[in-house]
């Protein structure tokens, strides 16, 4: 039986992330030989554009957005595979001018396999899924269909709850991938090695051994040219409701009894159901939201906005092995350096051997895990320095996957994700389920932070860590923000 080719159709295939992520993700796929012999790529957008516009405009992006060190030769014959379709996504008759298109790549009566990715708005999600349902394109009969959603996955759990329901209604739960670019990240797959191919760490990995967890994703960039979309969407919407809350699941989660799918994601669901919900008196006590001075004066912000541009969370996992340890959780824009880390810091010994008399002073063991920009980890111990008597120092013992693996470039996350999606591995993809539950999770502060305005928001100046009511989150328990990866040390306000 022939092998049925293989169609990639990138739905806002002119858009930024088609041009500047997709389309290049595809091509290293390409070139390392693990797309399907027989591919295309069709990009479908509103525009009119030919076929060679369109691979004129995916060189030029090329060129301007990645540092790709591409041969002619190596595009010449990945452009081939690159077809483009006009396409009205709330035209009926544009989807079966797509239709026509993808017919052409039918071989010997079979149809092609299809994956659908929607880079698009997010109200045009249900305009996008139900054309293809009712052109048919979304049928299985030979081949398969697949579609990949983009975030954001509504803006509360009441329209999450919809849009799962517009998308269900045409393709089953097994056809969906939900991507959250953060989980096709090498460092943050890393972490399942991590924790589950290193016994050592992983028998202290519990509340028994670890005093207190932190997540930091930290950017240098101000909102810029994305004013208008993020004054609708805030810090909350736009990283703790998904990379924060997977972070946090990946770190917390039990290990699964095998590295299939739903295996993985049964374990990250129990994170979040098990996640202590909040009440208005814990989110007085453990939340702080900031904006930083300035923001009111970009383009494309409302007079006025109360939209945080910073959050500092204090959370907790009301379970067996994590019972009473907290979790803090931070992210902003426009923060000291471009930053994403997970500290964890161990409990004390229990019976201190080295007094200040004696010139010791002990600080806690600290596991830092980089997952951005110097990919890597650091363990902090303490070490007796010579010919001092009893003087400890802190001393660092690192890996960084720069030095590590010199002559191995680390892929986008998006390489990652788009061959899982073709290859069926759903596990770095999200499940409905999963949406909804990290939704429940944070509506209540959204909900919150809405009704009390500019009294809820705490203004920082830009290239700092944040406002100084974040760190007071931490010293009221008796710590302080923590950096191992970052080079100026301590990273806090």
């Amino acid at each position: 039986m022939t092998q049925p080719s293989t169609v990639i159709v990138i739905f806002g295939g002119t858009g930024d992330l088609a041009r500047r992520k997709l389309v290049p993700a595809l091509f290293q796929l390409r070139c390392k030989g693990r797309l399907p012999a027989k591919f295309h790529v069709v990009g479908a957008a509103r525009p009119e554009m030919s076929d060679d516009q369109y691979r004129e405009m995916m060189w030029q992006s090329l060129q301007e957005f990645s540092d790709l060190a591409v041969r002619k030769e190596e595009w010449s014959h990945f452009a081939k595979a690159l077809h483009y379709v006009r396409v009205d996504l709330t035209a009926t008759e544009d989807y079966d001018r797509l239709r026509s298109q993808l017919e052409r790549f039918d071989e010997g009566g079979q149809s092609s396999n299809c994956l659908f990715y929607l880079s698009i708005a997010p109200q045009l999600f249900d305009s996008a899924v139900r054309g293809l349902a009712d052109s048919g394109l979304a049928a299985e009969e030979d081949s398969w269909r697949r579609v990949v959603i983009e975030k954001p996955f509504g803006r509360n759990l009441e329209t999450s709850l919809e849009l799962n329901r517009q998308v269900s209604d045409v393709f089953s739960e097994d056809r969906v991938y939900r991507i959250d670019h953060y989980l096709g990240k090498e460092t943050v797959q890393n972490l399942l090695v991590f924790r589950f191919a290193n016994a050592i760490f992983e028998s202290l990995w519990s509340r028994d051994h670890i005093d207190n967890i932190q997540i930091t994703v930290a950017e240098s960039v101000s909102v810029a040219d994305r004013a208008g979309y993020y004054d609708q969407s805030g810090v909350i919407r736009d990283m703790v409701q998904n990379h924060l809350l997977q972070l946090m699941a990946l770190v917390a989660m039990d290990p699964p009894a095998a590295l299939d799918a739903e295996s993985l994601r049964n374990k990250k669901i129990e994170v979040l159901k098990a996640v202590r919900r909040w009440t208005p008196e814990d989110i007085g006590r453990s939340a702080v939201l900031g904006q930083y001075q300035g923001y009111l004066a970009e383009d494309g912000v409302s007079p006025g906005s109360v939209t945080p541009t910073y959050a500092a969370l204090r959370m907790y996992v009301d379970n067996w092995r994590w019972q009473g340890v907290p979790f803090y959780l931070r992210t902003g824009k426009a923060m000291a350096d471009k930053l994403t880390e997970i500290v964890v810091q161990f409990r004390s010994p229990p019976h201190m051997l080295f007094s200040e008399d004696q010139g010791g002073t002990l600080n806690p063991n600290v596991l830092s895990l980089c997952l951005q920009p110097d990919e890597g980890m650091h363990l902090r111990f303490e070490v007796k320095e010579p010919d001092q008597g009893l003087q400890l120092r802190s001393n660092d013992m690192a890996f960084h996957y720069g030095s590590g693996f010199s002559e191995q470039a680390i892929p986008e996350a998006y390489e990652r994700l788009l061959q899982d999606a073709l290859d069926g591995d759903a596990s770095l993809f999200i499940r409905a389920d999963h949406i909804e539950e990290a939704w429940r999770i944070v509506d209540p502060l959204i909900e919150r932070a809405e009704m009390s305005g500019t009294g809820a928001l705490h203004l920082y100046n830009p290239g700092t860590w944040g406002p100084a009511e974040a760190d007071a989150l931490l010293t009221q328990d008796g710590y302080g923000w923590q950096s191992l990866c970052a080079t100026h040390g301590d990273a806090n306000g």
